[in-house]
């Protein structure tokens, strides 16, 4: 069973009757219209007002400097703590590294011991 397959075809380059001198791909945007421009100038200008006012109460409220510093204890203590463990995790692994290194070396002795006294065989051409 063979498909017949069609030959290629090129495009002409023509445009259909009835289209305008441009792709709708490529037609170029119209620029927004002054008063939306205008508008939102505004509305964006209001926000950035009503948030510096807003901010310009805020130390009526509450007290800044307090809200600050305790912020910034806060945050040492935290990376006093997370150094602290840290620092502990390390002496736990150093601990256990020397306690495995100390297991090796008396395993190690003892295979040595044990093979001291162990018979030896004669290589065969010798004796």
């Amino acid at each position: 069973m063979k498909s017949q397959s069609r030959p290629a075809r090129r495009p002409s380059g023509k445009r259909p009757k009835g289209s305008k001198g441009e792709r709708q791909v490529f037609r170029r945007k119209r620029p927004p219209l002054r008063w939306k421009q205008g508008a939102a100038g505004v509305l964006i200008g209001a926000a950035g007002a009503g948030l510096v006012v807003g901010l310009m109460q805020l130390p009526q409220r509450l007290d800044t400097l307090l809200l600050l510093s305790t912020a910034l204890a806060n945050v040492i203590r935290g990376v006093q703590l997370l150094l602290l463990g840290l620092l502990q995790v390390v002496a736990v692994v150093l601990l256990v590294a020397v306690a495995v290194g100390a297991l090796v070396l008396v395993v190690a002795g003892l295979v040595r011991f044990v093979r001291a006294f162990m018979p030896r065989k004669n290589p065969p051409g010798l004796g």
